[in-house]
């Protein structure tokens, strides 16, 4: 009997310290919900970002291609084991939220940020820290950005922000007649 219940428990042991320790993603509609309301509830009355008063800003909205960015950034950090904006094989935020379908074509501006952290256990505790960090707290309230994808990853949490503004109706005629260029970098 005594090897039974030590042989069970040793099976509960591996059960409970291999999902402890499996590698997962969290994204779900809850998870989504209380990230833009913890930011946009901030953005909606301002904040001091360091010594800088940052105005009220719009709400953000979620994008699907800034969160696929943001969680193959949190998977690679994890998986490679580093922190960094700048991924192991020299990608930048900009080119990861490209490749991952954030495109600039076709808009009159574009902007794009990132926020990354290790280690927090909570959403809680993860947006204190960013909005205790001046620059951290500057891409949360930056006006430019209007859209966001977030991720956590195990321990590795990745917030994109992008801005996109499209053309205006007279714009794009103007555009389409020959009357104005756009000129790319």
């Amino acid at each position: 009997m005594k090897i039974l219940i030590k042989g069970l428990f040793v099976i509960l042991s591996i059960f409970y310290f291999q999902s402890a320790f499996a590698q997962k993603t969290v994204s779900t509609s809850e998870f989504r919900r209380e990230f833009l309301e913890n930011i946009n509830h901030t953005r909606q009355k301002g904040c001091n970002c360091g010594t800088t008063f940052m105005q009220p800003a719009p709400p953000l909205v979620w994008n699907n291609e800034l969160e696929v960015a943001a969680i193959a950034h949190a998977k690679d950090m994890a998986n490679k084991n580093y922190f960094s904006h700048t991924s192991k094989d020299g990608r930048t935020m900009d080119k990861r939220v490209i490749a991952a379908g954030y495109i600039y074509k076709g808009y009159k501006s574009f902007a794009v940020g990132e926020n990354i952290a290790q280690g927090q256990m909570s959403i809680a505790e993860v947006m204190d820290g960013w909005f205790k960090s001046p620059g951290h707290c500057k891409n949360l309230m930056n006006p430019s950005f209007k859209e966001i994808g977030i991720a956590l990853y195990n321990t590795y949490w990745v917030q994109d922000f992008g801005g996109r503004e499209s053309f205006t109706d007279e714009q794009q005629k103007m555009i389409k007649s020959g009357k104005a260029k756009l000129i790319e970098n």
